[in-house]
Parts: structure tokens; C-alpha cells; sequence
């Protein structure tokens, strides 16, 4: 769905969830903008038994001049269209209003099925991310407008934890875009805690879960504002005995959560993905994460069990079924394990210092997260078929790969692409799409690898990754170059088909 196809309506009223936060009303109030401008009958409301009360939200509304309003009694029928914006019509967290058309924007894991008109992307951290980017669609001047810039700035804002749980590349995307007032949204932040709140988190750090088996913390809060479960997060985390932990409250329809890493070895960004799996969404950082679980999706999987056994158990299962290597420090026995050579493939790479000066520190944002790097004369940066971004050096590229005298393009060469890859100049900030500056090449066929199909999950710390590590899940493979056995890797299932292929015994 695109706004275009919602301009045919003259009357359109923007419904915020119930008991509104700073998302809501940013991404209503970019909807509102839109709207008014193709001069449509706009209004931006919000119904349920409570007005907006906290301070940070009662600035934002009284600063911005947002002209959000409070139905208290409810009308018996909303003329033209009315759009739900991060909240979905007939869910709990919202008043259903009688209406002549209806459509949803929304942010968070579908929970009204058969839903004609309805934008709804669960994996960004923030409904304000989306209506900027169907606004940008459009090409309206987001940027031109400091107002709503900083509107859309503070619900992305306070719905990742002030950044902190932010891990989609738009929602990065638009925070490194957008025009705002930073002095507005210091003055949001600092009006952000209550004294009842802050007597939440006190009761809050005293009640805890803990496992000294794998040094990790549960708390279970009482409602409060998701940055609370972020404060009381980052202070768990100090604890010398705590390498881990996880901070959830429930709220109306599910239960929102804040995950920490101090060690390596736990990826907080992946820990939340993994908690929150086929019930909801998580993300973030390595070392601060969070994410959403669904009540509806939660009941349906697990009807019977309580919500802090269910972290216990994740948790315990995160850290007993995972194995974690560290390539150079081993080598992998490779008995059984099949031979395989790559296909000759398109794939892209490019020679990070063909485009800018060595030494410069660059970072590559992809679908997978951001990755920071220092350009070096010996740096390549592959892209792999389905979009995804390794990287390798001139050596390994010249004994694997040879260039191939055509332009790159990624639809073409890579499938099931969300996010076109981009380099970033961290010295003066500017951007460009690596698609844009990158070279093809295809497999010489020189180089062989071992693989297997693993059975559980397996962290890689590569010889070329530093401190992160390469995820494998069930399915995906386990390789290793028979030219080098600390060359280890993981591959994803679907990927590992479409670029590798047994390997003749003759060229073996």
C-alpha cells in the first residue's frame, strides 16, 4: 500500500493507539503532514480512558504544535477514511471506532488477519521509520521540514531506547536523514522519568532471576515506559556476575523487552532475535538490544506457560544448543564433510581503496547490521547473491575469483534483496550505494571447500571478523577452505545452494 492510493479519500482522520507514546504521535503527525498538504479534510486523534499525562509527551505535543486531540466519547461513525498508525484496527491496544474505510500503518507482528488496506513492516524499530519511508516514496520533502523531522526523530527515538535497540538500516537510514531540533528532544529526554517510575525500576532490580550455569539475569518490571527497561538493563549489566540479562514488562497487547551483552560471545541484537522468534521481532546492537512479543502469537505458542519461565527457557536453550568456534584456534576435523567449489555466479566486489583514500574509516551498512572498517590497500568488500556483505583480501580474491568486464547490478545478481548495501565515509559522512562503485567477478574454480549442514547453532568467530561472530542456525552450513583449514565460515541455507556445487572428483 502506498500513500497515493490513499489520497482519494477528502476526509482522513489518523487514530494513535490508546494511552499514546512518541511514536504513535511522530507517525501520526507525519501522516497528518502529508495529508494536509494534498489539502484532504486531516484530522490526528486518539480515544481510551486516559489523556496524555507524561511530561516528555505533553512537550512534545505543546513544542511541536502537533494538533493531536482526545475523543472522550465516541463518535458513532468516522466519515471517509480512518488510518490506524502503529496500532492495528479491532486489536486491544486501540478504540475501534465505526468507520466508513479503514486502513493500518503499522510496525509490529501482524494480529488482524484479512486487513484489505495495510503498510505493515514488523522488523523496523519504529512506526515513525515507516511513514517516513511511504512519505519518501512519495517524494515528499521530509527533510525540509525540521518540525516534523524532529517528530520522527524522537518516536524512532524513544521506541529503540534512545538508539540503543535500533537495528534496521532504514530506521539508521532516517535517523542519519532527518532535519530536527536536538534541543527539543534534549528537553523530551530529560522530562522522561516520573518518581513513580523511578520507584518501579528500585522495586524492579530487587526482584531477579539468575543463572550462574551461563552468568545471565531476568527482571520481570511492573509497567512503565520502555526506556525504564533500558535504565534498569543498563545497570544490571555492571553487576561483576552478570554477563547477560533480559528486562521485560508486559503492556496491552504483548510484552516489550531489553536485552544486554558484556562478552562477545553473546550478540545482544541476535539474543533478542532469538527470544522474541515467530512471536515477535528484536534487535539492536552487540551489547544493547531489544524487541516486542506479541500477547496474541505468545498464547497461541505457549497457552500454559508463564512469561518468566518462558525467558528461562529461551535462554537456557539459547546457551546449552549453541557450539562456538574460534577459526584461528582450531581446525575443524573435516571427516565426512562433503566437497564443494563455487558456481560460476555473478557476485560484486569492490576495492575499498579504488574510492576512498587508505586509512579511512568507513562503515558498510547492510540488512545484517553495520560493519566498521578501516580502508586498506589489501581490503576487498564482496556481495554475495543474496545481497549480503563479506569481506576478503586482494590475495584470497585473486587465487578465487576473476573480474569480468560488466557492470554490477544487484537485482539481477542477488534475490531476495530488502536493502540495497551502502558505504559511509565516518570522516565527512557522506554516503554512496556500494552497488554503485562495485565490479563483478565470477569463481575461477580453483579453490575448494569442505561443508556440512549443522544441527544446531554455531558462532564463528572468523579469522577475519574481530569480535563478531558469524551466526549459523539449524540448516545452515559449516565451511571450511581446503587451502586453509582456519578459514571457517558459515553459510546461510538458502545461499549455500544458489553458490556452491559438489565438486567433481577430477577437479577435487
Amino acid at each position: 500500500m502506498r500513500l497515493a492510493d490513499l489520497e482519494k479519500y477528502d476526509s482522513v482522520t489518523i487514530q494513535c493507539h490508546d494511552n499514546p507514546d512518541a511514536d504513535t504521535i511522530g507517525a501520526g503527525f507525519g501522516l497528518y503532514t502529508y495529508f494536509k498538504s494534498k489539502g484532504k479534510n486531516t484530522r490526528l486523534i486518539y480515544s481510551g480512558k486516559n489523556r496524555i499525562h507524561k511530561a516528555n509527551l505533553k512537550l512534545m505535543v505543546d513544542k511541536l504544535e502537533i494538533p493531536i486531540f482526545y475523543l472522550e466519547d465516541t463518535e458513532p461513525y468516522i466519515d471517509g477514511l480512518l488510518i490506524t498508525v502503529d496500532c492495528q484496527y479491532g486489536a486491544g491496544n486501540v478504540t475501534r471506532l465505526k468507520a466508513e474505510r479503514v486502513a493500518v500503518i503499522d510496525h509490529h507482528q501482524i494480529e488482524i488477519p484479512n486487513l484489505e488496506l495495510k503498510e505493515i513492516n514488523s522488523s523496523l524499530g519504529s512506526c515513525s521509520t515507516l511513514v517516513w519511508k511511504m512519505m519518501k516514496a512519495e517524494e515528499f520533502p521530509v527533510e525540509e521540514d525540521s518540525i516534523l523531522g524532529t517528530a520522527l526523530y524522537y518516536g524512532l527515538y524513544s521506541d529503540t531506547n534512545q538508539f540503543a535497540e535500533i537495528y534496521n538500516p532504514l530506521d539508521m537510514d532516517m535517523r542519519d536523514a532527518l532535519t530536527c531540533n536536538m534541543s527539543m528532544i534534549r528537553l523530551f529526554r530529560n522530562s522522561n522519568l516520573s518518581l513513580a517510575e523511578l520507584e518501579v525500576a528500585g522495586i524492579a532490580m530487587i526482584r531477579y532471576i539468575y543463572n550462574d550455569d551461563h552468568k545471565y539475569a531476568i527482571i520481570r518490571s511492573k509497567p512503565c515506559d520502555p526506556n525504564i527497561l533500558g535504565m534498569i538493563s543498563d545497570f544490571l549489566i555492571q553487576v561483576d556476575e552478570v554477563w547477560s540479562c533480559i528486562v521485560y514488562n508486559e503492556i496491552n497487547d504483548g510484552y516489550k523487552f531489553s536485552v544486554r551483552s558484556c562478552i562477545k560471545e553473546v550478540n545482544a541484537s541476535e539474543l533478542a532475535a532469538f527470544v522474541s522468534e515467530r512471536i515477535g521481532s528484536g534487535g539492536g546492537h552487540m551489547e544493547k538490544a531489544g524487541g516486542f512479543i506479541s500477547k496474541k502469537l505468545y498464547e497461541e505458542y505457549y497457552p500454559t506457560l508463564h512469561s518468566e519461565a518462558y525467558f528461562s527457557e529461551r535462554m537456557n536453550e539459547y546457551f546449552d544448543n549453541t557450539e562456538v568456534i574460534y577459526a584461528d584456534q582450531c581446525e575443524i576435523d573435516v571427516t565426512g564433510m562433503a566437497r564443494y567449489v563455487k558456481k560460476k555466479i555473478p557476485l560484486g566486489f569492490v576495492r575499498a581503496a579504488d574510492i576512498l583514500p587508505v586509512s579511512t574509516p568507513i562503515t558498510v551498512r547492510t540488512l545484517e547490521g553495520d560493519v566498521d572498517m578501516t580502508v586498506e590497500p589489501e581490503l576487498y568488500i564482496m556481495i554475495g547473491v543474496k545481497g549480503e556483505v563479506y569481506p576478503s583480501t586482494k590475495d584470497r580474491f585473486e587465487k578465487s575469483y576473476q573480474i569480468i568486464d560488466k557492470p554490477y547490478d544487484l537485482q539481477d545478481n542477488a534475490s531476495d534483496t530488502e536493502y540495497v548495501p551502502t558505504i559511509k565515509n565516518r570522516m565527512d559522512g557522506e554516503t554512496r550505494f556500494l552497488t554503485s562503485c562495485a565490479g563483478t567477478c565470477i569463481t575461477n574454480g580453483k579453490t575448494s571447500i569442505y561443508a556440512k549442514q549443522i544441527d544446531r547453532m554455531v558462532k564463528v568467530f572468523t579469522t577475519w571478523g574481530g569480535e563478531r561472530y558469524m551466526l549459523g542456525k539449524k540448516g545452515d552450513y559449516l565451511v571450511v577452505r581446503c587451502d586453509d583449514r582456519h578459514d571457517i565460515y558459515v553459510v546461510e541455507q538458502d545461499a549455500f545452494g544458489k553458490t556452491y556445487e559438489p565438486c567433481e572428483e577430477s577437479a577435487c
